[in-house]
């Protein structure tokens, strides 16, 4: 079902791998034979892009979970070395809240 918005009627459109796209009012591409190489067919990723994917590939591929910092927690707790600073706890909690009244997602 289409929708309506500003008297423009709005709906998917599928474009096959390799067919040209032309801008409304524009005179439509013709089609190319198949294995032949349409005009725009090749697609060039910029550097940051590829930078972002790497980046986004090593964030998923760290751990869920520190557990070597875990295990340092737990061993601390054990011995009863563990200190707690309400003073910094209390100071991040307004932290946070401050920075999610702002619209930040701070940490």
């Amino acid at each position: 079902m289409a929708s309506k918005i500003n008297g423009l009627e709005v709906r998917p459109v599928r474009v096959a791998a390799g067919t040209a796209v032309a801008k409304a009012g524009t005179e439509r591409p013709t089609a190319q034979p198949k294995g032949s190489e349409a005009p725009g067919a090749n697609v060039q990723i910029t550097r940051t892009a590829r930078g972002l994917a790497a980046l986004e590939q090593s964030v998923r591929d760290l751990p869920a979970v520190d557990q070597a910092r875990v295990a340092a927690i737990r061993q601390r707790l054990d011995d009863g070395s563990y200190q707690v600073d309400p003073q910094r706890i209390a100071d991040k909690l307004l932290r946070m809240e401050r920075d999610l009244a702002n619209g930040k997602g701070g940490k």
